[in-house]
């Protein structure tokens, strides 16, 4: 159950971290920790990926059927997409088709909640994993999803390093993947309308490409897009949190370390690790959500840490800063439906009324939703029926309504 309510902590954890711990003068630059590759020479980078552009189609296989989704064809899609540093890099996705696909039928890009280190943690991965504790828990709404005639892209949007933490990455690798998915003929989806759907550290994947949109993939035509629960300011989260144990500790250490993969230069954590510190980095390179917890249970940044500083590092705040969508100038040109709890105990919502204001003003449809619950899980499971059929009224063609 924590895999899918703590990502927002994590990355909270992980500001204080960097914001305040100082490396020890004299001692070694560490560097950063990158997982093992994929066996599977499939989500290899070619050689020429430089001379691609984002969203090309790297390469197409079919899969086996999943028991999880009776009918459902399965295709794998690799394709280029770019890091936050503006490098190429080979992304996939995974393009669920339903039974008796109707050509140019819906197309709904679907970012997964993703709270991993490892390869094996990506959600092409666990579509087809034995281990029940990755197993994909939106299993039936996707399955209600394909009963509707729609197709479903559910993209790695970790990136080929697993950065857990790094939005703005998630948003461009989103954006690439429906950009392949229309490409790849067999699937049918060249002309179809497009809509996206993500909560929690999904939210915050699709969020960013709907922010990034009309600058990064401005010939998309995308209809809409409903996010929930979305971290929308990293910095604002340092500030409600200290330096106390918590028992999902290890998904903040994890998202420190997914980010110092993105950012190796301007977010180097490795370098201000105690011995303790290293050894659990090392211990969690490659894991996913339940081996994190364990690791980092009713630990604390200071247990951690070789030093701390009050001085702010100004590289790592502006680092954070650019993957806070409340902080990012641009707007989204496709209407957005957002629900959230009233009082999220583990995002700021203040940051994301102040970003709903901002879209309100600059002219962008939305709509948003409270549910009367503090707990962020929940939140999800009650919000996502109402965003469903707003997704649906959207790829209807029937034109979205505002409460800005």
């Amino acid at each position: 159950m924590l895999a899918h309510i703590r990502p927002a902590l994590a990355v909270a954890a992980l500001l204080i971290s960097v914001a305040h711990v100082a490396v020890v003068p004299g001692t070694a630059a560490a560097q950063p920790i990158y997982p093992v590759p994929d066996p599977d020479p499939f989500y290899a980078a070619p050689a020429d990926l430089d001379r691609t552009k984002p969203g090309d189609v790297l390469g197409v296989r079919p899969m086996p059927p999943l028991i999880g989704f009776p009918g459902t064809t399965v295709t794998m899609v690799k394709f280029r997409s770019t890091n936050s540093a503006g490098h190429p890099i080979a992304a996939t996705t995974t393009v669920l088709t339903p039974p008796d696909h109707v050509l140019g039928a819906p197309l709904l890009s679907y970012q997964h909640i993703i709270n991993g280190l490892g390869a094996q943690c990506a959600v092409s991965r666990v579509l087809y994993t034995a281990d029940p504790n990755l197993a994909v828990r939106e299993a039936p709404a996707l399955n209600a999803v394909l009963l509707r005639g729609w197709s479903v892209a559910l993209p790695d949007h970790l990136g080929p390093t697993s950065a857990y933490g790094a939005a703005q990455l998630g948003g461009m690798i989103t954006l690439d993947g429906i950009r392949a998915a229309r490409q790849v003929a067999e699937l049918g989806v060249a002309e179809s309308p497009v809509a996206m759907f993500g909560y929690s550290g999904g939210g915050m994947a699709t969020g960013w490409a709907a922010a990034l949109a009309p600058t990064y993939a401005p010939e998309l035509e995308i209809v809409g897009a409903a996010e929930g629960g979305v971290p929308m300011n990293l910095v604002k989260m340092t500030e409600g949190l200290g330096y106390s144990r918590h028992p999902a500790f290890g998904l903040a250490f994890a998202a420190a370390i997914g980010l110092e993969r993105e950012y190796p230069t301007r977010l180097p954590i490795s370098d201000s690790l105690n011995a303790a510190g290293l050894a659990i980095r090392d211990q969690i390179a490659n894991g996913c959500t339940n081996e994190i917890l364990a690791a980092g249970a009713g630990r604390s940044v200071l247990d951690v840490a070789s030093s701390t500083s009050l001085a702010e590092d100004p590289s790592a705040r502006a680092v954070l800063e650019e993957n806070s969508l409340e902080l990012y100038e641009g707007v989204p040109k496709m209407p957005i439906y957002q629900w959230r709890s009233r009082e999220d105990v583990l995002i700021p919502v203040a940051s994301i009324d102040n970003t709903v204001r901002r879209y309100c003003a600059a002219g962008v449809r939305v709509e948003s939703e409270l549910i009367p619950s503090p707990d962020h899980l929940t939140t999800a499971v009650l919000g996502a029926p109402a965003a469903m059929a707003w997704l649906d009224e959207r790829l209807r063609g029937v034109p979205a309504p505002t409460d800005c």
